[in-house]
């Protein structure tokens, strides 16, 4: 039995941009595109009106940019993955994105089948990370003053692991035989003791301090 397409959305102001990401996608033969948008504002209406499984936004638009609409999205807590695809690396941007509840970040430059991976692992509750702004994290990460933090625990370290790998709470409980509350649980502990305010963060920084390893830049790919 044939699995049904992921339905996505497109919100970016330029309409050549939209046209090529939907021909690839499209391409893909696994990706349905759903509606477009030119801007922010319609770009949050178009998804309320169809809730696609990912919407895939860039970061600057008109009327509301791409943080804007995935805060949105989160705040309504609608069923739709967050995929933003933007030209822009530069750090700000990442840590409003993934503060604003994202599920992937990638990076225009990424090659097209890299760009249709983001989507299906965000589709499937996986988070996504363009490996130039992992290795760009890590590097940050590795350059700060060392931190006084507390030792994780074998649970904490096996979560935080798996974590790393972009499998969510659900996933990871499965994985470990306990429930997800359990891991949130985990997870809460492991941000505190890394002095960390997102998963992303928390994975960068337990990298960079050689408490796991670089899965992100290991498997080189989005």
């Amino acid at each position: 039995m044939t699995n049904p397409p992921i339905r996505a959305l497109l919100a970016d102001d330029h309409a050549v941009v939209r046209q090529g990401i939907r021909q690839f996608l499209e391409e893909s033969g696994e990706i349905e595109v759903v509606a477009e948008a030119g801007d922010g504002q319609e770009g949050l209406r178009l998804i309320r009106q169809h809730l696609p499984d990912v919407a895939v936004l860039d970061i600057q638009m008109p009327t509301l940019s791409g943080i804007d609409v995935a805060r949105a999205i989160r705040a309504d807590r609608l069923p739709v993955g967050v995929l933003i695809l933007t030209a822009f690396d530069d750090e700000p941007y990442v840590r409003a994105v993934l503060q604003a509840g994202a599920n992937g970040y990638v990076l225009k430059t990424a090659d097209a089948s890299d760009i249709v991976e983001a989507v299906r692992a965000v589709h499937d509750g996986k988070s996504v990370l363009d490996p130039a702004i992992a290795r760009q994290l890590i590097r940050r990460f590795s350059d700060e003053a060392p931190l006084m933090v507390e030792s994780l625990t074998d649970r904490e370290l096996e979560v935080l692991r798996l974590a790393a790998h972009g499998f969510t709470n659900k996933a990871i409980g499965v994985q470990l035989s306990i429930s997800d509350r359990t891991v949130q649980g985990h997870l809460a502990k492991v941000f505190g003791k890394l002095h960390a305010a997102s998963r992303t963060e928390a994975v960068m920084r337990a990298v960079s301090m050689g408490l796991i390893p670089p899965v992100l830049e290991a498997e080189d790919r989005v």
